[in-house]
């Protein structure tokens, strides 16, 4: 069996969240909270063909969720009945702090994306944002 790598990798924030809500849904889909991404400026023109009514996926780091250990591979959720294993979750508390939402976008303006949907703090790294596509309408 060939060994796997255990490479790592460093990533760098291309922005942040912005958002004065006060109470955070747990996930992107219970959402209703508005807010904002703050791309940071070299990376403005990328931001060129998104406009209001795209959904968009953003990654980002959960940068306030406590370290990982290996005993947090089965947790049991606050809103769940039985422990589940971390793949399983949405959970923040993970191998890599990394968080995936798909946001509503509602304007863009320079670097600024307002957005809907928001599960994440205010000044959360983003760490990466893509297009959403469903199923049905993938590319072949």
């Amino acid at each position: 069996m060939e060994k796997q790598s255990q490479e790592e990798f460093i990533f760098k924030p291309i922005g942040y969240v912005k958002t004065s809500a006060i109470e955070i849904p747990r996930h992107w889909s219970y959402s209703k909270v508005e807010g904002e991404l703050i791309i940071n400026p070299e990376y403005k023109d990328g931001l060129k063909d998104i406009k209001p009514g795209d959904k968009i996926v953003v990654l980002f780091c959960f940068h306030k969720s406590p370290s990982f250990t290996k005993d947090k591979l089965i947790q049991k959720p606050p809103h769940k009945d039985s422990p589940k294993g971390v793949f399983s979750l949405c959970s923040p508390i993970r191998p890599n702090p990394i968080g995936l939402s798909v946001l509503d976008v509602l304007d863009v303006k320079d670097n600024i994306i307002k957005v809907k949907r928001i599960d994440m703090f205010d000044g959360t790294p983003i760490l990466d944002i893509k297009p959403f596509k469903a199923y049905s309408e993938a590319e072949n």
